[in-house]
């Protein structure tokens, strides 16, 4: 199983090849590195088309040459660039074509640093793909050799949820890490003009964080009597008056992945990030995985 990594041709980025390199050596398999350029279409044999092809073409080129000395070497690699009408169809096509079992990306330049933030192609592509999609921070980078330490799943309570720390249970297990599940929610610190409802807010979230911390505990237990199961590293959950809050309220280790499942709302074979979900994804300190409803319901 290859990882595709997708690279902007306008940047040379090494935050996404930091979490690429993590990847497969945790995982213990290749690179394809890729940046997609626009094809010429219908190709002409006019001086400034020929003049064009050749200018974004060697662009992608320099930007593969700083990812393979990025890279160093230390996981195998093959570069390649590809035409296509748009870089969400070049990964895609890809993917396909190499069997990819994962898409690695990095976040848009608008994020904070240590942050994600979807550029309009990333978040076409998330909409879109039918493999699991990995996200780095902005600025993410990893000491040499590193490998996934700990995989922690994003649960919210429901069956599609618990099938995804199931999943994460038989990936942590693959690549040695330890597996944690995690819940997040905002309690805002007042209610109305006056705060009037605010203890009624507070009972109901701390009883939600106790019934979440039960049913978690549960598919941890089921988890312990996996045959290949993985090191368990228990449940948290991170409570706060904002998104940002919450996830902050939860210790994160620099060897760490975050695993976020699709929305039950979104269509059944591809990524579709509920309002939620796509708020802890942004306010991840830690790189992303997110799983589509198809590998899921595949597992």
């Amino acid at each position: 199983m290859s990882l595709l990594v997708g690279l902007n041709p306008a940047s040379r980025s090494a935050s996404v090849l930091h979490l690429a390199a993590m990847l497969a050596r945790s995982a213990d398999t290749d690179l394809i590195v890729t940046t997609v350029i626009p094809e010429t279409w219908p190709r002409t044999v006019g001086r400034d088309d020929a003049e064009w092809h050749t200018f974004t073409r060697d662009a992608a080129n320099a930007v593969l040459d700083h990812a393979a000395a990025v890279l160093g070497g230390t996981v195998p690699a093959q570069f390649v660039v590809h035409e296509a009408p748009s870089a969400r169809r070049g990964l895609l096509e890809l993917a396909e074509q190499h069997d990819a079992g994962m898409i690695v990306i990095g976040s848009s330049s608008a994020a904070p640093l240590g942050r994600i933030a979807l550029g309009s192609e990333s978040d076409a592509l998330l909409h879109a793909s039918a493999v699991p999609v990995a996200i780095a921070p902005r600025g993410f980078r990893t000491r040499g050799g590193a490998r996934v330490g700990r995989v922690t799943a994003a649960y919210r309570g429901t069956d599609s949820s618990a099938d995804l720390v199931f999943g994460a249970a038989t990936v942590a297990a693959s690549v040695g890490a330890a597996l944690r599940i995690a819940s997040f929610a905002v309690v805002p610190n007042v209610s109305g003009a006056a705060g009037a409802g605010l203890d009624a807010e507070r009972s109901i979230a701390e009883q939600w964080a106790d019934d979440i911390h039960a049913h978690a505990t549960q598919l941890l237990s089921e988890i312990s009597t996996l045959p290949h199961a993985p090191q368990l590293a228990g449940t948290v959950i991170g409570l706060g008056d904002t998104w940002e809050a919450a996830v902050d309220d939860v210790e994160w280790d620099v060897d760490e992945v975050l695993v976020v499942g699709s929305s039950s709302l979104g269509p059944v074979a591809r990524v579709f990030l509920g309002s939620n979900a796509t708020k802890v994804v942004r306010h991840s300190p830690v790189p992303v995985v997110i799983v589509p409803r198809r590998a899921l319901d595949a597992g």
